[in-house]
């Protein structure tokens, strides 16, 4: 059961509206955590005022963090409940989330995505995939809209993986969507997508017989599939088992049946084979126009350090 002590809510100080303060007062209503309302800021012209000593520079950093933490104190003030305000002053924002997410203990962190007109109609920043990447607390990325009751949720998994690591996070994305799913009077939906006959096989092996493995894969998932939602008590009318890559297959179930919020499970890949071979979650993500809820499996450390 979702157990929420302390909800760590990013600002957007270039937003009029706060998305994710308003997500974060909504989980607190239902779980009775505490909000801490997080702003970093920063200008790099004040690194580089040579002509003043190192602590002049300091106390001006400390007057623009006092300044700022102020006007944060109202901003918050007038939600009407008591939340915490803290400014830190970071040029990377994400690991200062990620230091105060640790260090503060938070339950979740809550960040707010942007909304574009023109490209879609949700964009991710850098921020965002650092701490979908590197941020050790779940992280929910929200849009701007309410959570009705008996919304749909679903559980992102991979029911035909035979990595250990995959099964165990599948397991832990589909009990967080049911607690979810309680606490938003919803209904839990599991998607899954499987892979497509190769066709490099077909054409250079004249004896492989497409149909047939198609067939074979398809029957696998639906079997594991079955298994993995008796073992949760999830109807199979609302078990989605699809053909095709997971960045399209889970954005198209999301369409269909309007979701409201996407759990899915991401291992954190950093470095040279992030850039390289890329993740599965993030592409995922970039193709969905509703919340997300990243989750990282246990024992995950975060390069992040507190």
């Amino acid at each position: 059961m979702i157990n929420y002590t302390h909800i760590l809510a990013v600002v957007d100080t270039e937003r009029s509206s706060q998305p994710a303060l308003s997500r974060a007062l909504e989980l607190a209503a239902k779980t009775g955590a505490n909000i801490t309302a997080f702003m970093t800021i920063y200008d790099f012209s004040y690194e580089m005022t040579t002509m003043l000593s190192g602590e002049e520079r300091e106390a001006m950093r400390a007057a623009v963090i006092k300044e700022r933490t102020e006007w944060l104190k109202q901003q918050v003030s007038e939600y009407g409940t008591n939340i915490a305000a803290v400014v830190q002053w970071d040029n990377r924002p994400y690991e200062a989330i990620i230091r105060h997410a640790i260090i503060s203990k938070a339950d979740i962190v809550v960040k707010a995505t942007r909304a574009h007109d023109d490209l879609r109609s949700v964009i991710f920043t850098p921020t965002d995939w650092h701490l979908v990447r590197k941020c050790p607390t779940p992280v929910l990325l929200v849009k701007e809209h309410d959570w009705p009751a008996d919304g749909n949720i679903i559980a992102a998994v991979n029911v035909g993986t035979e990595d250990r690591e995959h099964a165990q996070l599948n397991h832990k994305i589909t009990e967080i969507a049911r607690d979810y799913a309680s606490l938003l009077s919803g209904y839990v939906h599991l998607a899954n997508s499987y892979p497509a006959t190769p066709l490099n096989i077909a054409i250079e092996v004249p004896e492989f017989d497409p149909e047939s493995y198609n067939a074979s894969v398809k029957n696998h998932h639906l079997e594991e599939m079955e298994k993995h939602s008796s073992r949760f008590g999830i109807p199979l009318d609302r078990c989605h088992v699809k053909e095709g890559l997971p960045e399209k297959v889970i954005p198209f179930v999301a369409k269909t049946i309007d979701a409201e919020l996407v759990i899915i499970g991401t291992v954190g890949r950093v470095g040279i084979s992030a850039a390289l071979i890329g993740n599965t979650a993030e592409h995922v993500i970039d193709e969905l126009n509703c919340d997300v809820l990243a989750i990282k499996p246990d024992g995950f450390e975060s390069p992040v350090r507190a």
